[in-house]
């Protein structure tokens, strides 16, 4: 969903099959952290995405202990045909988005979901978004959910990882316009990986 950051945030997701093979996970943890630094970088020299003023509140940005077991294969349904949805927003606007199909995978063991989602009227599927609240929602990560962006892949063949969930800008900053997950991808277990509410926001509701 932000543009200027989705490049960055699918490298360590594609390295896991890039090449035919699977770094180990201290490669793969290396990787995380060296995103996660940069992230922090990129949003603190950022002019307009956290304000000034809050860049100590929330800068660095506090995220569960990586686990590649939250990184799981996952297959993308097509679906016959796109569907129209309209999607609420932080604003209180409607985001008009289509759903191109489902991802199913497994994750602990339970079958599972998401519909996979792109803005009205993108003809060229490039990168999939995938807005996702889970039993963590509200309390140890953002309430009104998180996102992850998916490199489109022609075999319709995707690596899920959701050490990759990363809060919506409008957890930074209200004037950011941050479309809600669909009713369909409110998850009914925890998901403890990728980014997670700081300390002292456990308690401070936004």
């Amino acid at each position: 969903m932000h543009l200027r950051w989705v490049a960055a945030l699918v490298i360590a997701a594609a390295s896991v099959t890039s090449g035919g093979c699977t770094p180990t996970p201290e490669e793969y943890g290396t990787k995380i952290a060296r995103q996660r630094a940069e992230k922090n970088e990129f949003l603190r020299q950022s002019a307009d995405i956290i304000p000034p003023a809050d860049r100590d509140k929330f800068l660095p940005l506090s995220y569960f202990p990586v686990d590649e077991t939250y990184a799981v294969p996952a297959q993308l349904q097509p679906s016959a045909e796109r569907m129209r949805l309209q999607v609420p927003t932080s604003t209180g606007k409607i985001r008009d988005m289509e759903r191109v199909g489902f991802l199913q995978f497994a994750l602990k063991g339970q079958p599972l979901r998401l519909s996979a989602l792109v803005d009205a009227g993108t003809s060229r599927v490039d990168r999939l978004s995938v807005l996702f609240s889970d039993l963590t929602s509200g309390t140890e990560t953002y309430q009104a959910g998180r996102y992850m962006d998916l490199e489109a892949a022609p075999s319709g063949l995707y690596i899920v990882d959701f050490n990759l969930a990363y809060h919506p800008y409008c957890y930074y900053n209200p004037e950011y316009d941050c479309p809600y997950p669909p009713p369909e991808n409110r998850l009914k277990l925890p998901v403890r990986a990728g980014e997670k509410l700081r300390a002292a926001d456990l308690t401070v509701p936004r």
